[in-house]
């Protein structure tokens, strides 16, 4: 039987990869179709926002891009068919070329204008139609885009709010989730702790309305259990939904909670490159 494996947007040593190569944070992602000037048609890539740059690759999978785009100059975003329902179409004009986009449906057209602008015009755009929760991710990238670029200039050339809460030492800022988070849904997520029980017994996934989060837990008790718990975006925090709900600044704080509660007997699931990942699907011997 053919081996399934569990679909992963970027998993953890191939962001590490990218990482290394281009030296910037990554704010989002997601296929993109893309249209130079020097190409007929339009190309679809999978792309990620990272810094003021975009980062095109073939796939998911490989490490390397194979083009980018600098929108540090970038003069404006403007919607190409705005009464089209089923797709997302604008042209992005730098002072050397004009750019044209087109996403796969209207939702994700919106949350590309959304990052694009933020990091391009430092400032929120106000006239995108956003989640509450998405308007959050776009602040928390505004907030990382300043420091980034504080670091690189200097204090006197770009203001920078001061954060209400402090950072936990432990959150890595280059890597926005952590690194126990995977795109999969809730029977890919038992699997995998199934067949990997050296590797960790706690994911991070998304929620199944695909604006909150899950987490999916295995405890070796009488016999083995398999948990899951809801994790809902309110505001800035981050609520776990027990019979007391407890309510956090960030996920990673939400990770570290299971731990300590645990006294360490939960462990976030993360695989080494150096170990054979059983994916599910696939047979353990």
């Amino acid at each position: 039987m053919m081996a399934k494996k569990p679909p992963k947007a970027a998993p953890r040593r191939i962001f590490q990869e990218r990482m290394r190569i281009t030296s910037l944070p990554l704010y989002f992602e997601g296929y993109l179709l893309v249209k130079r000037p020097e190409h007929q048609e339009f190309k679809h890539y999978w792309t990620e926002l990272r810094g003021t740059t975009l980062f095109f690759y073939i796939d998911k999978k490989n490490p390397t891009y194979i083009d980018k785009l600098d929108l540090t100059d970038l003069t404006c975003l403007t919607d190409q068919n705005p009464t089209e329902k089923c797709s997302a179409r604008f042209l992005l004009v730098l002072p050397k070329e004009e750019v044209e986009l087109r996403t796969e449906n209207t939702e994700s057209g919106e949350e590309w204008r959304g990052f694009i602008l933020t990091i391009t015009e430092l400032s929120v755009p106000q006239h995108v139609s956003l989640l509450p929760g998405q308007m959050i991710r776009l602040h928390e990238v505004l907030e990382r885009e300043k420091k980034r670029r504080i670091e690189m200039e200097g204090p006197s050339n770009i203001p920078v709010r001061k954060e209400k809460q402090p950072i936990q030492e432990y959150v890595d800022i280059l890597n926005p989730m952590p690194a126990c988070f995977y795109s999969v849904s809730r029977k890919e997520a038992t699997e995998m702790l199934e067949k990997n029980p050296s590797s960790g017994n706690m994911i991070l996934r998304p929620g199944s309305d695909s604006r909150n989060y899950s987490i999916t837990i295995r405890q070796e008790l009488d016999t083995p259990r398999i948990k899951h718990y809801k994790v809902v975006s309110e505001g800035a925090n981050y609520t776990i939904e027990l019979e007391k709900p407890v309510t956090l600044p960030n996920l990673f704080s939400v990770i570290d909670y299971f731990v300590k509660e645990t006294r360490g007997n939960l462990r976030p699931f993360i695989y080494s490159t150096d170990e054979n990942l059983d994916c599910p699907g696939q047979e353990s011997k």
